[in-house]
């Protein structure tokens, strides 16, 4: 039988550890409509309907495109639904990444999330750290986190999560705010995290790893795949299972366009991977 848990606190509420990433209802690159506005819409419902209450968003996906299409899929939300987006970044006319971090910045992208989903409180916002695109660096935060507790204040958001930081970052957090969660690059290649991890399980606080399959080399794409063919599923699977029982402060939140593999990724909770397999997925990130 499968033991891992099933649950975690986030914030105040307790999710499944598998939720849904919006972010690949967008267009190519992040950028502009869906292809086809109704499979997403389907997906969303999809996601609903197998018990999923863990939506991560941002209004910079699109931008607007997916929070306008979960407004549309979704509205009026389920009550125990968990709506969490990120600010700290905006998108240029070609479709490029770019800092939007200053406190004035910060409290418009939280009002825009706000409206476009069709809410009046955020339960969770993470601040995307900007000091650097692309990596975690160390650097002050606060008159970011100052901009976030005044919108906490107003009641415009429930509770703060960060994203793209270092452990000294979300420590410094800490001393001014309750962190909801964690979210940061962490996969089976990529584990520089791992101290981060269990200090965050310790303090009970949620850790969400993107890229589940970014960055992998082809020999770790090879040991992946082997593993998985030889337990007769998919490598996102065996990835997303992977990081199930790698500590159980970990949620996830696979992004796809398809209800095909929607029902592919829902399915790994209840994929139990042996010591054996483990100590082989082990070498992945060797």
């Amino acid at each position: 039988m499968n033991t891992i848990a099933q649950t975690y606190r986030l914030g105040d509420r307790d999710v499944g550890r598998l939720g849904y990433g919006a972010m690949q209802l967008a267009g190519p690159g992040v950028f502009g409509p869906p292809a086809d506005e109704g499979r997403a819409i389907q997906v969303l419902r999809d996601a609903i309907d197998a018990g999923v209450r863990h939506i991560d968003t941002s209004d910079f996906y699109g931008p607007h495109t997916t929070n306008q299409l979960i407004k549309k899929a979704l509205y009026p939300y389920p009550d125990d639904l968990v709506i969490v987006t990120k600010v700290g970044a905006r998108r240029d006319a070609q479709g490029g990444w770019l800092s939007a971090f200053t406190p004035q910045e910060l409290t418009r992208a939280v009002e825009d999330n706000l409206r476009h989903l069709g809410l009046e409180s955020m339960e969770v916002v993470n601040l995307r750290s900007m000091l650097d695109v692309h990596h975690p660096v160390e650097g002050a935060l606060e008159p970011q986190l100052e901009a976030l507790i005044a919108l906490k204040e107003r009641g415009l958001i429930r509770h703060i999560g960060l994203s793209n930081v270092t452990p000294t970052q979300v420590k410094a957090a800490l001393k001014m705010t309750p962190v909801a969660c964690v979210q940061n690059l962490y996969n089976l290649a990529h584990r520089q995290d791992d101290d981060l991890i269990a200090w965050l399980a310790s303090e009970g606080i949620a850790y969400v790893p993107f890229f589940p399959l970014g960055g992998f080399s082809p020999l770790q794409s090879d040991r992946l795949n082997a593993v998985a063919a030889s337990l007769n599923v998919t490598p996102m699977q065996v990835a997303l299972a992977w990081l199930l029982q790698r500590s159980p402060n970990i949620l996830l939140i696979p992004g796809t366009s398809s209800p095909e593999h929607l029902r592919e990724n829902l399915a790994a909770k209840d994929l139990a991977l042996t010591p054996d397999v483990v100590a082989e997925l082990d070498k992945v990130g060797g």
